[in-house]
């Protein structure tokens, strides 16, 4: 299978996915089969919003349910331990960018866990590429849409 269709994430976030996808497939299927059976009782389906509503909530729990699917059959773990120097899958980094007083820490994370909200930062995003292989000290540049930007790696953990 290529490469870009596989789906990396850590343990935590595969376990996060299976839960979903249980979830789901119950609970999820026999609420909205109660509802579509109470608005079917309600009479003309043709004009019946509670009846589209189900069946509009039904297609889209169904297209995540084959979502996930599709992704724990191509999902990779990744287990292996993280280098303690070198800016990896599951580091925590501290980047400084030039000419700033200023640290941001990060921990670099498979795409489908990324969350700038809490400084999950995807190993694929062009920052979070531009770390991989790094080492505290380093300085290096990427493309952002402002311009090129210059950071220091202040820390890896």
């Amino acid at each position: 299978m290529p490469e870009s269709h596989v789906t990396v994430v850590s343990q935590e976030k595969f376990d996060e996915m299976v839960k979903e996808l249980e979830h789901l497939k119950t609970v999820r299927r026999t609420e909205i089969a109660q509802s579509l059976e109470y608005a079917r009782a309600l009479g003309d389906l043709s004009e019946n919003a509670e009846y589209q509503e189900a069946r509009d909530l039904q297609a889209a729990t169904e297209e995540r349910i084959k979502r996930l699917e599709e992704m724990l059959k191509t999902t990779k773990i990744i287990t292996e331990g993280k280098k303690k120097d070198e800016v990896s899958f599951g580091s925590k980094v501290s980047i400084k960018k030039d000419g700033s007083s200023d640290a941001h820490e990060y921990t670099i994370v498979g795409s489908e866990e990324a969350d700038m909200r809490v400084k999950k930062l995807s190993h694929v995003s062009p920052l979070g590429a531009a770390l991989m292989g790094k080492k505290k000290g380093d300085t290096f540049t990427f493309d952002t849409p402002g311009g090129k930007q210059t950071y220091t790696i202040e820390k890896v953990s």
